[in-house]
């Protein structure tokens, strides 16, 4: 097979795939400036007239869109900032550190890996109430902190990037474990947390069931909490180009997150591929 073959098929696939990926997109944001009674007629691939029209419903909706909105972005980029940051910071304890029951912490890190969320989350909600930390947001952000699927993800990342060699020549330059932390470790992992913090805030956006058993006050509820609200209304109150509206809205955050970290994750490689 020639190389002009194989970049024509590889490309045609690359064409094909994004298409699939992006025409829900396109189909979503299409479907959020049409009315309910065009949806129910069916889909089409002409926007329709009723942009205005719904995004108006959605700031008077009857329900919190905006307050909630900020809930969701400041509970997520809280979470995913400080797992990613903690995790790195204990991936860093393990892979640079000798110390009596190391092996034994990264096996039972590993292990915690295999326990389901759900199977927990009863007595966790159980504590919260004994806590008298219902509707707070602590609950949804201080416990994401320990999450061993990225902490397995940034010690093997650590493993392949971080020389030790340059830690130790910090530490013979009398350099602080916290400033070598803070100033060559992190930086060097800057493609890993760019990574988790895009994978970890959109399972925080995302997450249902946990806030739906904290969160009871209207003004503390999430985009998904209020995005299930809206599609379990009354028949005589359901508006399809509403939720898609919303939807569209909810998906907006995620997206801008992600372009503005795939920047960090391709700056890393370039200049981790530059010193190499």
């Amino acid at each position: 097979m020639s190389k002009a073959l194989r970049k024509i098929i590889a490309y045609s696939v690359l064409i094909i795939v994004s298409f699939l990926c992006l025409f829900w997109f396109y189909a979503l944001f299409i479907n959020a400036t049409r009315t309910n009674g065009e949806l129910t007629r069916g889909f089409s691939l002409i926007p329709g007239r009723a942009l205005i029209k719904n995004w108006n419903s959605m700031l008077h909706c009857a329900l919190p869109v905006m307050s909630s909105m900020k809930n969701s972005l400041f509970i997520s980029v809280t979470a995913s900032f400080l797992c990613s940051y903690f995790s790195i910071m204990t991936a860093y304890g393990i892979h640079a550190y000798c110390f009596k029951g190391r092996k034994l912490f990264y096996t039972l890190m590993i292990g915690f890996m295999m326990i389901p969320r759900q199977v927990t989350v009863l007595g966790f909600v159980s504590l919260v109430d004994k806590m008298k930390l219902m509707d707070s947001f602590i609950p949804l952000i201080i416990p994401e902190i320990a999450s061993p699927i990225v902490f397995y993800y940034m010690i093997k990342y650590m493993e392949s990037t971080l020389p030790m060699s340059l830690v130790e020549a910090a530490r013979i330059d009398g350099a602080s474990e916290l400033f070598i932390f803070n100033r060559i470790v992190l930086p060097l992992m800057r493609p890993a947390f760019a990574v988790q913090m895009i994978f970890k805030f959109v399972e925080s956006w995302n997450n249902y069931f946990i806030p739906a058993m904290i969160l009871h006050d209207d003004r503390k509820k999430t985009m998904p909490i209020v995005i299930s609200l809206l599609r379990s209304a009354n028949f005589a109150d359901f508006d399809n180009g509403l939720i898609y509206m919303v939807i569209a809205f909810s998906i907006l955050p995620s997206v801008i997150i992600y372009l503005f970290l795939s920047r960090l994750i391709i700056s890393g490689i370039t200049s981790g591929g530059i010193k190499g």
